[in-house]
């Protein structure tokens, strides 16, 4: 198989296996915790950012998500209590997303559901000839 093929092959693995946790990940933390996917990973970037807080910019490349979406999202977990907004002393117009207390209990209480719905998810799909390898792929990048 050519290198381009086999690219392709494992990029279209890669997304096929990616869609199917996101969507498990996203059932297991609503169901259980109350949480979307999105506000778990933004509660979880913030509980572990410095003094619990990023800027919003930073906050949207570090869960992937564009400007106008990380402010909507950012609303809604201010709306819950789960964080609020800070102005940047340095930069009047910089604006911070700030983790609160209670959103750190409802990130800590969540994790542990995220992490075992991703492992798994992975060791089921690491058994599913279709995905095998790009989950093999993903472990040994990691490990």
């Amino acid at each position: 198989m050519h290198q381009r093929a086999a690219d392709d092959l494992m990029w279209s693995q890669i997304v096929t296996l990616h869609a199917r946790i996101e969507h498990e990940l996203t059932r297991a933390l609503h169901q259980q915790a109350g949480l979307g996917l999105s506000d778990y990973r933004a509660l979880s970037r913030l509980a572990v950012a410095n003094g619990g807080e990023l800027r919003m910019q930073n906050l949207a490349e570090a869960i992937g998500l564009d400007q106008s979406s990380v402010s909507r999202l950012v609303a809604r977990l201010e709306r819950a209590g789960l964080t609020q907004r800070d102005i940047c002393p340095e930069d009047r117009r910089g604006i911070y997303s700030v983790i609160t207390e209670e959103g750190r209990e409802r990130q800590a209480a969540a994790e542990p559901i995220y992490v075992a719905t991703l492992t798994a998810a992975l060791a089921r799909h690491a058994s599913d000839p279709d995905l095998a390898d790009a989950v093999r792929a993903l472990r040994v990048t990691v490990d």
